[in-house]
């Protein structure tokens, strides 16, 4: 029986090759889709986890409430004793120091007079310590367009953008004008060791990079820092954990009453992470349920068609013995093949752009170029195991949905009908 139905799909192309191309197209989007969303969230929490939240984070409580003003008069201080605490118990996280900065960057001619001035934002880190994982985690070798990245203190990174703006070289001098952690003028002198470019505007814009014993010595912040960042192994968040770890510190080591006592933040209580992420995990469960509606209705109205076409041969089949219930099996069992060529032609369209998006990307700089969301500006997309399957299930239950909707006119048909048509 199997046979004589994949002869029929194959030969009637007015039977199969409508329903195939839309369940394809259906499958082929749903894939793409899924797989871009996937690489959307991917690309969300791994840019916000290098480049500001952390896996965790640990602030001040009046640090974390002003955040948006940097204002590092509120950060945490004496942090090497708490990052031991840290170390001790929680040694599956790494844990590093981090300092938010703004200012202006003055750029002084051979006479020590200003040639040129830009407003900046910056990020300090331990860029010169021996067990320091920060330059690989900001991939800030890749990320270097000349130069060479801070091997001594006083040296810092800053963008290719103010580079060729302020027309400045390598190893010219740079003053940074701030304000101190005591509230007062901070005024430092810095030598550009190279410029850098992420592919992230809101840090290609004037985000600058130092050492952050630089930082504190020029902010006089002494051992403070504004933020202790948390990282998983292998740069993969674990949300469970991270709630789990973060319950547990607060519980012990923060205080309410206290603006001036640490707090810790999951990725997900920070830039409102937490919202985008189940917004967009949504959206899967969403696109799934429209195509299946869709294309169920499609190939409804596609079945009716061919149902209606096709009453001739079901009348026949009717006269010599076969019962409606089994032809009506028979049309299902044809649907199930139907679904079964279109969700396996769609898959494979879809994995061949989304494994696309993953290696090459689409780069959409141009149309990202006042965006302060943090993310890439490649577009990628994320090819997992589930891509392979999670357009097969909803494609083969709409043509079979389709399918069983429109046969239900058949059940309904009176056999003497069925021989009346027959006769004309």
């Amino acid at each position: 029986m199997l046979k004589f139905l994949l002869k029929g799909i194959l030969r009637d192309k007015h039977r199969s090759l409508f329903p195939i191309i839309i369940v394809s197209i259906g499958v082929a989007i749903s894939v793409l889709m899924y797989t871009y969303i996937l690489g959307f969230i991917d690309d969300l929490t791994r840019t916000n986890a290098i480049y500001d939240t952390g896996h965790i984070k640990i602030t001040t409580r009046a640090y974390e409430e002003h955040s948006d003003q940097i204002p590092n008069d509120l950060a945490l201080t004496n942090t090497d004793s708490l990052l031991n605490s840290l170390e001790n118990m929680y040694p599956e996280v790494e844990w590093t120091p981090r300092t938010k900065f703004a200012g202006l960057l003055d750029i002084p001619d051979e006479q020590g007079e200003t040639k040129a001035q830009t407003s900046v934002n910056g990020i300090a880190m331990d860029l010169l310590g021996e067990e320091s994982n920060e330059k690989q985690r900001f991939n800030l070798e890749k990320a270097l367009q000349k130069g060479h990245l801070p091997d001594e203190p006083g040296e810092i990174l800053i963008p290719t953008s103010i580079a060729e703006k302020l027309n400045v070289n390598i190893g010219d001098a740079a003053t940074l004008i701030s304000s101190s952690a005591r509230g007062g003028m901070a005024i430092h002198n810095f030598s550009i060791a190279g410029t850098v470019k992420f592919g992230v505007n809101f840090l290609d814009r004037n985000t600058i990079i130092a050492d952050i014993e630089d930082i504190r010595y020029a902010l006089n912040m002494g051992t403070g820092t504004g933020e202790i960042l948390g990282y998983f192994e292998n740069r993969l968040y674990r949300s469970r954990k991270a709630k789990e770890i973060r319950d547990q510190f607060n519980k012990n080591y923060s205080n309410t009453d206290d603006k001036y006592s640490p707090i810790m933040l999951t990725l997900e209580d920070q830039n409102n992470l937490e919202e985008l992420l189940r917004i967009s995990k949504l959206e899967l469960y969403v696109i799934i349920g429209v195509f299946l509606f869709v294309i169920s209705l499609v190939l409804w109205n596609s079945g009716l068609i061919s149902g209606i076409r096709r009453y001739g041969e079901i009348g026949v089949r009717i006269a010599i013995g076969e019962s409606k219930f089994r032809v009506y099996k028979e049309m299902l069992l044809e649907s199930v093949i139907i679904g079964l060529i279109g969700s396996v032609v769609g898959t494979v369209i879809g994995l061949s752009a989304s494994y696309y998006l993953q290696e090459v990307g689409l780069n959409l700089t141009g149309m990202m170029e006042e965006s302060n969301f943090l993310m890439s500006t490649v577009l990628r997309a994320k090819v997992t195991t589930e891509a392979y399957f999670i357009g097969i299930i909803p494609g083969l239950l709409a043509t079979v949905l389709g399918k069983a909707i429109a046969g239900i006119g058949i059940l309904k048909r009176e056999t003497s009908q069925l021989f009346r048509e027959l006769e004309t």
